[in-house]
């Protein structure tokens, strides 16, 4: 197997990216870069710590994580399963990365920057959805932002319906915490519950 262990080397392999793939990066969130953020639902966030990496699931509302400024953008962390991995991380190594996507559009936008943890009371009331506040606010000054072009969106055909899988294809998460707790955790009694639980517990 032979193995690429050089920036020289990659970059002999790749050549020189293109004007347009350098040209679309800014160091503050423009204004067609904040019209994505504002109709985004959904977003991965990219973390490091000490034990290692974390790539966690964030949606909400579209427009969920606010532009509070150029450089400034405000993500608040609703109910989860409190293994808070992410929380953890930023921390201990404020350095982040978020990925945007809007349901039906190709593009996809990145955001690299640091956060801070916010437990301000009236930030997190500002934040509250159904009477219900987010326990703390990602505070993320903004480093780098640039939208990430469609070919990985159009290859895997993600939002198209014909493409979408029957979850009755795969594994539920009831059978997945049975498998791995050797039982411990009833795997039936945990997928009739989930709905009503995820209801009770979404905000």
């Amino acid at each position: 197997m032979s193995i690429v262990t050089t920036v020289e080397e990659l970059e002999a392999i790749y050549g020189a990216p293109a004007e347009a793939a350098t040209a679309k990066e800014a160091d503050w969130i423009t204004p067609h870069y904040g019209a994505w953020i504002a109709a985004s639902p959904f977003a991965i966030l990219a973390t490091a710590g000490p034990e290692g990496l974390d790539c966690s699931p964030r949606g909400d509302l579209a427009g969920f994580v606010r532009v509070h400024d150029t450089k400034t953008l405000m993500l608040p962390d609703r109910r989860g399963n409190n293994r808070i991995d992410s929380l953890r991380n930023i921390v201990r190594d404020p350095r982040v990365a978020l990925l945007f996507m809007v349901p039906g559009v190709g593009n996809t936008l990145r955001v690299s920057g640091r956060a801070r943890l916010s437990i301000e009371p009236a930030l997190l009331a500002s934040f509250a959805v159904e009477g219900k506040a987010p326990r703390s606010v990602a505070v993320i000054t903004v480093e780098s932002v640039y939208f990430q072009c469609a070919r990985a969106l159009v290859r895997s055909e993600l939002w198209n319906p014909a493409r979408h899988v029957d979850p009755k294809d795969l594994p539920s998460a009831g059978q997945i915490l049975a498998a791995l707790s050797q039982n411990r955790v009833g795997g039936e009694e945990y997928d009739r519950t989930w709905p009503e639980r995820a209801r009770q517990t979404m905000w």
